[in-house]
Order: structure tokens, then sequence, then C-alpha cells
């Protein structure tokens, strides 16, 4: 079939009753959307063993993303970036107008994706790389349940980069390290932050894919981020 849709029969008969009556434990209800089956089968049984979790909705899809927020009202949707038939930047914007209280978590394969940028604006409330280990997973789903970013000095670089609410302070005044950048970098950066792809931000600049890269390689230096979203928040905040 094009679609695989399954619920957590298991997880809503066998845990809610056994969650509700433990103090201390706060529910969860997720839609997973991921494109590759495998990948989705595999987060679905590791989030099913938590206690916490009481159901996984899944979807494949954009539209089947949205119609099943829409009827389970998840806490959390966890979103892959790469979605067909409805893009991730669409179902994000429903999600929140519609959903409210659903709190849209991004999944994506590296953080230069621009993809991220444009469901951050949209108001994804953060995502998740998917090469994250399983325990910081975890710690993230249970952490925007919460409302909250994870905010740890010894978190380990990967996780900082994981969310962009947990970032390293970069600067007290935005203001001063955007200062310091080239006017065609601060038009590379502006260009970034309203998602634009790098061969698009070339094509728009009349210059090569290569130099855009440069570009932001020295900019990332200057505003001491370790990437495309973390510049672009810092972008963002001025």
């Amino acid at each position: 079939m094009k679609r695989e849709i399954a619920t957590s029969n298991r997880g809503q008969r066998n845990l809610t009753h056994h969650i509700d009556t433990e103090a201390g434990f706060r529910s969860i209800k997720l839609l997973l959307v991921e494109t590759q089956r495998l990948f989705r089968q595999s987060l679905r049984v590791l989030l099913e063993r938590e206690r916490d979790i009481v159901a996984v909705v899944e979807a494949t899809d954009g539209r089947e993303a949205y119609r099943l927020a829409i009827e389970h009202k998840p806490d959390i949707a966890l979103l892959d970036v790469d979605m067909p038939d409805l893009d991730v930047e669409s179902v994000t914007k429903l999600v929140r107008k519609h959903l409210p209280n659903t709190r849209v978590l991004l999944l994506a394969r590296y953080d230069e994706d621009t993809r991220i940028v444009v469901a951050m604006q949209a108001g994804a409330f953060g995502y998740i790389l998917k090469d994250t280990d399983c325990t910081d997973f975890l710690r993230i789903i249970r952490a925007t349940m919460r409302g909250e970013h994870i905010l740890s000095p010894v978190m380990p670089e990967r996780f900082v980069r994981t969310v962009p609410g947990a970032m390293r302070p970069i600067h007290e005044d935005n203001n001063l390290l955007l200062s310091s950048l080239t006017d065609r970098e601060r038009e590379i950066l502006a260009c970034a932050a309203a998602g634009r792809s790098n061969k698009e931000i070339a094509d728009q600049l009349c210059v090569s894919v290569d130099t855009v890269k440069t570009h932001l390689h020295h900019i990332y230096q200057k505003l001491s981020v370790d990437g495309r979203v973390e510049a672009v928040i810092t972008y963002l905040r001025v």
C-alpha cells in the first residue's frame, strides 16, 4: 500500500491506566511522520517501550499527517522534513493554527537543511537530527512535552546542535556580532533566513554555489555558531 497508518493499540490498552495512576508521569500522545518504513517502525518500537508514551500514531506523508493530527490531537507531532504530498512548512502552519496545544518537532538528516529554518519560522518547537543518540532523542521528546528546552552545561556538542533552544550562549549582543559581517555576508544570511538553498542564493546573487558556501563558512566563524540554523536564529533574534 502507498500509505501505512497504524495506531498503538497496545500502548492505549496496557499503559494508559498505569501511567494515569502513577504520580509524576505525564502521558504523551505522539504523531510520528516518517517516510522511510524501517526507520519509522524502529522509532515506534523505541517510543513504545517508554511507560509515559501511551499512543503512537504513524503517517508517511503530509496530508495524512494533518488528518491524523486533527483526529488524534497529539501532544507532539514529530515531522520528517522530507514529507511528500504536503510540505513540512505547510503542515507545521496548519497544526499550529488548528491545534495550538500540539508541539511540532522536526526530524532531519542534517542541520544545514533549509526546511528546518522555514518550519521553525512557521512555529516548530525544535528539531532532532536523525543520527541523535536514542537517549538524547527521548530526552528531547520529554523536554518538549514539558514545554521547555533542555539546558545543561555538560550537554554533549551533538545535543547542543540538536535543539535550537539549547544552544550555548553566543554573545550578549547579537547586533555587535552581526555588525562584523560584510554587506555580502549579511545579504547571504538574509537569504538563508528566508529559507533559500545555497543554489537559490547563488542564482539570486549571480555568484557560484562555492562562493555562497565560502561566505557561509565565514559567517559561521564570525557568529561563533556551528551551522546554518544557529546562524539564522542569531539573525532573527536581532
